[in-house]
Parts: C-alpha cells; sequence; structure tokens
C-alpha cells in the first residue's frame, strides 16, 4: 500500500508531499492541474520510462520517493531521480535498483489503470492475457512460451544448417565481426546502470570529497565535534535521569546513538577518500558508457540484449560450423520440442477455456452492480487448435471479448461497443475482475470515469469506495457522485507564484470536501443550494457503504 509520496521539480511541480490512507481516495481539482502528473510520478517510480522533458523547467533534477507498507508488513522506501540530461538512477530500500526490478517490483505493489487504456481493451491481443491472470496460469504461461522458445530456436538453427557454402561463409564472417565486438568489450550485466551512478559521483567528485571531508571533521576533529561533545551530553542527561526517570529512556539509546554516528564517521571518510577526482578516472567512465550506448544501439535497447546476442552469435557460429550431421541432430531435436510445446500448449488451452467460463459469469455479475444488469458477456475461443503457422509463445488459442449490452442485441466484439459509458464500466470490471492479488495492494485509476454521468456515475462510486475495502484505491475523478464516495479527497490546483506555474496538492476537510464537491456539481458560481446538494452527496456515499457491503457479499455467495 502506498502511504507517502514526495515530489521535487517534475513538470509543473516543484514540491509536493502527500500521505494517503487505506481505503477509496480521490483526487479532484481543474482540468489541466497536474492530477495525472501524480499518476505519472508513480510509474516512474515503478520502472516508467524517464525523460528530461519531465524535470521542471530551470532545476537539474527531479526525485519521486514513496514510501509502501508491503504485504509481508514492511516498509519499502522507492526513489527515482531523473537530471535534465534524461539519466535516471533508482533505489529501492536505500540500495541502487535496476529499471527491471522496480518492474517487478510494481508488479507486487501497484496496478495503474490509465485514462487510455480504453483504447488498449479494444485490442483482442490484451483479451487473452486478462483470462489468464483472472485465472492464475502465470506458470503454465511461461511454460508454454519457454516450450515455444526452444520449438522457435531450433527451427532458425535448423534453417541455417541448409546455407549453400557460399551463404555460411558469409554469415559466418558478419557472425565473428559481431561476436568480436561483443566479446572484447566483455559486457557485465547491469553495468551500464552502475557506470552511470558512478558518473555522477565523479562528475561531483570535488563536491563529494568536500562533504564528505565537512561531515567527518563535524563529527570527529573540529574543536567541540559532535562525538566527543556527546560524552558531556549523556552525563548532564545521566543526571537528568536521577532527578526525573523520564530521561532514563533516551540514555539507554546512547550506545546505539554513538554506534551509528561512529559508524557514520567511518563511512564518510573511506568513503571520501575512495572518489578518484581524477579527470583521467571520469574520461574512462565517459569512454566506457559510451562503449556500451553504442553496442545497446546495435543489437539492443537494454544491455542484457546485448549479452544475450553474444550467446545466441556464439551458439550460430557453433552450429554453422558443425557439419551436415547436425541437421539430423536438430530434426530430432525439434520433433521432441515440438511435442513438449503441444503438450503444455494444450494443457494450458484447457485451463483457459474452462476459466473462461467462470471469467465470464462473474463479469456480468458485476457489470450488473455497475448499471448494466442485463449485459450477456462471452470469452470466444478459436474452434480447434490454431494452425502451425499461427502458434506463438501464448500457445495454440486465439481469444476475443464479445459483449452485448442490452437485450435482444447479437454479442458483438468489445471494439464494436459504440457508448463511451459502457467501455468505462466494462474496462473498471475487467480490470478489477482481473486483480486476483491479496489485501494491501494499491489501484489506481485515472480517469476511468470517461464517458459516464448521472446514476451510473454513482454506481462506478460505490464500486471504487466497495473496492477500497479490499484495496487502496486512488482515483483521479472529476465527477462529483464519485468524489463524493472516497474515504478521503485531496484537491490538486495549479496557482502562479511570482512568474512560475506551481501545482499543490491538499488533503481537504470536511468543509473542504463540501465546497470542491459543490465546484464539481455547479462550477465556479456557487450557491447554498449547491453546496447543500454536496453535502447531501458526501452523506449518501458513506451512508450508502454498509448497504452496498451487504448486496456485494448477498451476490458473491450466490455466484459461489
Amino acid at each position: 500500500m502506498l502511504r507517502f509520496l514526495r515530489i521535487r521539480n517534475l513538470a509543473v511541480i516543484e514540491a509536493v508531499e502527500v500521505e494517503f490512507d487505506s481505503g477509496f481516495t480521490v483526487l479532484t481539482g481543474e482540468t489541466g492541474a497536474g492530477k495525472s502528473i501524480l499518476v505519472e510520478a508513480v510509474g516512474l517510480l515503478l520502472g516508467g520510462r524517464a525523460s528530461s522533458d519531465l524535470v521542471r523547467t530551470g532545476e537539474t533534477q527531479a526525485t519521486i520517493e514513496a514510501a509502501f507498507d508491503t504485504p509481508e508488513g514492511e516498509e519499502l522506501i522507492v526513489r527515482r531521480e531523473i537530471t535534465s540530461q534524461g539519466r535516471s538512477r533508482a533505489f529501492i530500500g536505500g540500495a541502487l535498483a535496476t529499471s527491471a526490478a522496480l518492474r517487478e517490483l510494481s508488479a507486487r505493489l501497484v496496478e495503474l489503470h490509465g485514462q487510455h487504456e480504453h483504447q488498449a481493451l479494444l485490442d483482442p491481443l490484451t483479451h487473452l492475457p486478462l483470462v489468464d491472470h483472472y485465472a492464475g496460469l502465470a506458470e503454465s504461461v511461461a511454460e508454454v512460451a519457454h516450450a515455444w522458445g526452444e520449438v522457435r530456436a531450433l527451427r532458425e538453427q535448423l534453417e541455417r544448417t541448409r546455407m549453400d557454402a557460399r551463404e555460411r561463409e558469409a554469415r559466418l564472417d558478419l557472425i565473428g565481426f559481431q561476436l568480436g565486438e561483443i566479446e572484447k568489450a566483455a559486457i557485465k550485466p547491469g553495468e551500464d546502470e552502475e557506470l552511470s551512478a558512478t558518473r555522477q559521483v565523479l562528475a561531483n567528485a570535488e563536491r563529494v570529497q568536500r562533504l564528505c571531508e565537512e561531515s567527518y571533521a563535524a563529527l570527529y576533529e573540529r574543536d567541540q565535534a559532535v562525538l566527543p561533545e556527546l560524552a558531556g551530553i549523556w552525563r548532564r542527561v545521566g543526571e537528568l535521569a536521577s532527578i526525573d526517570p523520564q530521561f532514563a529512556p533516551h540514555l539507554e539509546a546512547r550506545d546505539g546513538i554513538k554506534s551509528q554516528l561512529e559508524d557514520l564517521a567511518l563511512f564518510l571518510r573511506s568513503y571520501g577518500e575512495s572518489v578518484d577526482a581524477s579527470p583521467a578516472r571520469l574520461q574512462q567512465v565517459e569512454d566506457r558508457l559510451a562503449l556500451l550506448e553504442r553496442l545497446k544501439r546495435k543489437f539492443g535497447p537494454e544491455l542484457g540484449q546485448v549479452i544475450e546476442k553474444g550467446r545466441a552469435l556464439a551458439h550460430e557460429r557453433a552450429l554453422l560450423t558443425g557439419g551436415s550431421a547436425r541437421a539430423e541432430d536438430l530434426l530430432t531435436a525439434l520433433s521432441e520440442a515440438t511435442a513438449r510445446y503441444l503438450a503444455a500448449a494444450r494443457t494450458l488451452s484447457r485451463s483457459r477455456r474452462k476459466a473462461a467460463a467462470r471469467f465470464s459469469t462473474q463479469l456480468e455479475a458485476l457489470l450488473a452492480e455497475l448499471a448494466m444488469a442485463r449485459t450477456r458477456f462471452e470469452v470466444r475461443f478459436n474452434d480447434g487448435e490454431l494452425p502451425e503457422s499461427a502458434w506463438s509463445e501464448r500457445g495454440i488459442d486465439q481469444a476475443e471479448f464479445f459483449v452485448s449490452p442490452n437485450p435482444g442485441e447479437d454479442l458483438r466484439p468489445l471494439a464494436r461497443i459504440v457508448s463511451g459509458g459502457e467501455l468505462s464500466r466494462v474496462m473498471l470490471a475487467l480490470k478489477t475482475l482481473a486483480v486476483t492479488d491479496g489485501a494491501g495492494k494499491t489501484l489506481i485509476f485515472d480517469e476511468v470515469d470517461a464517458g459516464i454521468g448521472g446514476r451510473v456515475a454513482d454506481v462506478v462510486g460505490a464500486r471504487l469506495r466497495e473496492l477500497g475495502s479490499r484495496f487502496q484505491v486512488l482515483c483521479i475523478t472529476h465527477l462529483p457522485q464519485i468524489a463524493a464516495r472516497g474515504h478521503a479527497q485531496f484537491l490538486i490546483e495549479k496557482t502562479l507564484r511570482g512568474q512560475r506555474t506551481v501545482t499543490t496538492v491538499a488533503r481537504l476537510d470536511e468543509g473542504g470536501r463540501v465546497e470542491e464537491v459543490a465546484r464539481m456539481i455547479g462550477g465556479a458560481a456557487l450557491s447554498e443550494p449547491v453546496r447543500a446538494s454536496a453535502r447531501e452527496l458526501i452523506a449518501a456515499g458513506a451512508k450508502g457503504e454498509d448497504s452496498a457491503k451487504g448486496e456485494s457479499e448477498s451476490r458473491k455467495r450466490k455466484r459461489g
């Protein structure tokens, strides 16, 4: 669960600190105030692509920092730094982390549902993964993908063994050149990110050394340095404790405080001495990074792909120099790999089709809660197995969602639903149904209420509030019916401070909520009747929670 978020110098945000609670929290404000930037900040924390354009004009660096409560009951601090040159560093629990580590973390802690995901849902290629996620088939999907990787690699290898002599020699020459580049570089996994962090230190080497020296001197060497002075402080605290026992707990902590300060002093001294401030060292790092960037541009955007490319080239060279006898071995291996793939894919297919029926039934029930009571939904698969030419890492299935929102209408592909409001509700139902994680995960919805209003908006708000009993739910909304359902509400405003645009985030008290919901109802010109409507809406949203929970539990029992 996201407990705390701090943002510095990101786009129009100069400095924002927000503490979140569990339950359903709404974020409101005028269009363009910067609401979606908060969502983008969380996305950056969890591995999103960084860009220098995100750094506030005139600043050298943007930082985003968050504190999460993990499902294991621990606190986890995540930090992301983006420089005006487009460089990025990330930290998890104080340790330098890769983008891949951030993305892995995001799968455990947060799900972002952006306002443009409607379009993604219209693509049938996204439908099968939703069913897989709902059914908990991640291991089976990974097994099929791995088996398919073996089949595809063996097919490629077999094809290359069938080259004529001239093609083989030309290919071997190219492989030799490319492999030589990669092997000469002697790349280590994650080296580019480590070097980027090193460059940051070396570029500020004199400042780093000065800060370390000054801090160490303040702790140990100067007149009235902290550590020598502590003895006198503890002696006086000891006298106070003998007079008033309230000082005793502080006295008991003295050994730990002294030990921490001594460790800090030693680290400051050793770190400052280890920094190589020579221009030659910085140039060495710059040259190495330039080499790695050139290899990444040539062989893959990530350094891991460059390393994998080297392995693939070495393997291909071994195959091409292995002689014609190798073709027979490859044919045997390909036949065995194909059999393994089909066995895994057929098992996955049976599980998918069985789960799809439950998925459809539960989705129809969810849509009924969202004022689409007579909607019919179906996951349609291909008849039989796909032909060999259509096999993929996803298996031997294709699937597409078919929906009929109105009685008497035929089931049609999801992409042919015209109503934006209906599509928003289907998306909300799909996304919430596919969340199979335990309580405590954070779900962030960025304007998923697009295209709806009136009674339907109230129903969607009730559904989001109900979700807040299982997860931490953050929702950006422009609708008063949804804002009134929140357990907490934050107002995001954009103002001018001097000649600069500044975005602020403030938690609203009861009176502030009434004013903001009234603005959402009636616009800038507020009147007492509009405020009365806002109070009534907020009160109704809170009052309806218990009855909504009871109805939901009743429906769950019926489905079970």
